[in-house]
């Protein structure tokens, strides 16, 4: 059953190779769960209290409530599964389950300041690598992409004249992100060196030395690397700079709407975490401006 789960969340409803492995990882350890408590596994008799169990151990066991929610999720979307596709019968315990509360964070994100101390810097050498590695801050913080939706980009996805870069995003869902003039011209020069010193062989826009597609590690040193000297933030990501590009984007006056459908969101909930960000900084402003505040 759960190879048979498995198999439809790759093939049907399209979720990434890694998405497969960790819920697979999930529910073998629920697995070992039943094992170590000598339960059968039976999903028509495995009982919501079994299940409650599951969730105090992992709990007990100092996993944060995020991580609970989500190995509790992916049990809901096998019970979901067997339900709709091999049962004649409804019973899913998972749904008397109630799930812990989680804390809501807020993101990380670069100040203004710090991003424009990285992206103006004038460089003083056409260096194929100092030019890479600034463009793609540069993509990050103007496009809001994601480290995986980077580089699978292709010279053949942007289009200058239109002045846009198709994106294929979570679940193969295509959408279209405007870019400015000044990106253009980030990557055209950027292209020109590419051709230059490395050629075209892959059809991959980012590329290393030898031509061959950039690798998400090399992009988070990168990003590790550049934003270190500028920001004293623990945390310097990819994501952080996602999360960076949605707040600049509300700050100033973006419809929440808008930044949803260019970060690819399939939800306004996912989005509307920027706007806690974005009012603590008005709180910050706030105090340290008014007079009585």
């Amino acid at each position: 059953m759960i190879r048979s789960f498995l198999q439809y969340i790759q093939y049907e409803k399209k979720y990434s190779s890694h998405t497969v492995l960790s819920y697979k990882a999930d529910l073998q350890e629920f697995l070992s769960f039943l094992k170590q408590y000598s339960i059968a596994f039976d999903p028509k008799k495995i009982t919501s209290e079994d299940i409650r169990h599951w969730v105090l151990e992992l709990m007990d066991n100092g996993l944060s409530s995020r991580s609970v929610n989500r190995k509790l999720s992916v049990l809901r979307s096998f019970y979901h599964f067997l339900n709709n596709k091999l049962w004649n019968e409804y019973y899913n315990p998972t749904t008397e389950v109630v799930l812990p509360k989680v804390k809501k964070t807020l993101p990380y994100f670069f100040k203004e300041k710090e991003m424009e101390e990285v992206l103006d810097v004038e460089l003083g050498e056409d260096d194929f690598e100092t030019v890479r590695n600034r463009l793609i801050i540069e993509f990050f913080y103007q496009t809001g992409i994601r480290v995986s939706e980077l580089i699978s980009i292709k010279d053949v996805d942007v289009d200058f004249v239109q002045k846009n870069i198709s994106i294929i995003g979570k679940r193969n869902k295509q959408r279209l992100i405007p870019i400015g003039n000044g990106l253009i011209d980030e990557m055209n020069r950027y292209i020109a060196l590419r051709d230059e010193n490395v050629g075209v062989k892959t059809g991959f826009l980012f590329v290393n030395t030898k031509g061959s597609q950039l690798y998400r590690e090399k992009v988070y040193r990168i990003i590790r690397s550049q934003m270190s000297e500028v920001s004293s933030l623990q945390k310097k990501s990819p994501h952080v700079l996602r999360h960076t590009f949605a707040t600049a984007m509300l700050n100033n006056g973006a419809d929440l709407n808008v930044v949803k459908t260019i970060l690819g969101h399939s939800s306004l909930a996912a989005t509307e975490i920027y706007t806690h960000a974005t009012f603590e900084q008005l709180q910050s402003i706030y105090k340290q401006s008014h007079p009585r505040g």
